[in-house]
């Protein structure tokens, strides 16, 4: 395997074509204060993968691809089902 990184991330949008913006959330212990604070970052990901909204994913770096994308989705880890797909899970249970 290359020595690129690799971050994980939820879909938050892919109006785009092959683009999808992916929200990466980071906790850490703050040196000082001692508290855990969470920080987070939204990238653009280029994306051949058919990614909803709501899927976690895995991106690598890459090399520019445009103007905002430096990373590439390399596999969806899980996919998020739509809340209106099932409205009602005991009918499918039948």
């Amino acid at each position: 395997m290359n020595e690129r990184r690799r971050l994980t991330g939820v879909v938050k949008s892919n109006k785009m074509e092959k683009t999808v913006v992916v929200e990466v959330n980071r906790t850490y212990v703050h040196r000082l204060y001692k508290k855990v604070v969470r920080s987070g970052r939204r990238i653009m990901a280029h994306s051949e993968l058919n990614c909803q909204v709501g899927d976690q994913v895995v991106v690598v770096e890459s090399r520019p691809i445009s103007r905002n994308k430096r990373w590439v989705v390399e596999k969806i880890l899980r996919h998020e089902i739509e809340s209106d797909q099932v409205e009602n899970p005991q009918e499918m249970a039948i």
